[in-house]
């Protein structure tokens, strides 16, 4: 099986950890290696701006300030961590060769990929792929989307499963690429229960990372041709976007008034 990977830059778990991992069961031929320009983050942050309002992206605003200030560092920590412990269980990194783009929708890119020929690719990134990139491999483009789909799609669904008390709800679905935004094929769900310790990247993190074993054989019966894909039809379908402090004060308060109380 021959796979190929797209990540951002600076996602370090991403361009070396998970590399690692898909060079202990497949062949890697390629990373394309996102570096986004300042302008389109401000394209970003402009969309998010136009699509919840005033009042609301100032709530946005508010936990990424609350994140920075209280949890950004120990999640570097975190990862650092777990990086460390991708290298000591996959020792041998795959000799494959890289492209840094500005957009995987690139012509460079898109080139790239073709060159490579994959059998099956992997898209960790936030920019929504053209067809005409996501359907060059032979069995498909494939996200490992960070929240239970349809019920949450879009951004950051461990945080909104989390936020909506829906604790039996969080963890990554792993699903096949089509037009729409997180509406492909579910080739398998993978769960995690939330400590309250950790912040919601973590969770986010942990819902690929303590699964890697079983994502690998899922992806390899994809490509053998005998993996089926699960049933969603009549299911709640609803799209998510940023975290909000408020959200995540009521969750923080809830967490709160169900903890047991200890007897002395």
């Amino acid at each position: 099986m021959r796979t190929l990977l797209i990540c951002h830059n600076e996602a370090t778990l991403d361009r070396e950890g998970l590399v690692r991992w898909l060079g202990s069961f497949s062949t890697v031929v390629g990373t394309v290696v996102i570096r986004e320009p300042a302008g389109r983050r401000r394209r970003r942050i402009v969309r998010e701006f136009k699509r919840v309002g005033f009042g609301r992206f100032l709530d946005v605003l508010a936990f990424r300030l609350h994140y920075a200030l209280t949890a950004a560092r120990a999640d570097k920590e975190w990862e650092r961590r777990e990086l460390e412990r991708l290298r000591a269980r996959f020792p041998a990194p795959p000799q494959a060769v890289e492209i840094i783009v500005d957009s995987p929708n690139t012509p460079a890119a898109e080139q790239f990929i073709r060159d490579c020929q994959p059998d099956l690719v992997v898209a960790r990134c936030k920019t929504i792929l053209k067809e005409q990139v996501f359907s060059i491999p032979t069995h498909g483009t494939f996200v490992m989307h960070p929240g239970i789909c349809p019920e949450y799609r879009n951004a950051h669904g461990c945080f909104w499963a989390m936020a909506s008390g829906d604790d039996a709800n969080v963890g990554m679905t792993l699903l096949k690429i089509d037009r729409g935004v997180d509406t492909g094929p579910v080739f398998g769900y993978f769960r995690v229960m939330p400590e309250p310790s950790e912040s919601h990247i973590v969770t986010q993190h942990r819902s690929v990372l303590d699964h890697l074993d079983g994502i690998r054989e899922v992806l390899t019966a994809i490509a053998g041709g005998t993996a089926a894909s699960v049933e969603t039809r009549g299911r709640r379908s609803a799209a998510w976007g940023q975290p909000w402090l408020t959200a995540y004060m009521r969750m923080r308060r809830r967490g709160r008034a169900e903890r047991p109380v200890l007897q002395s």
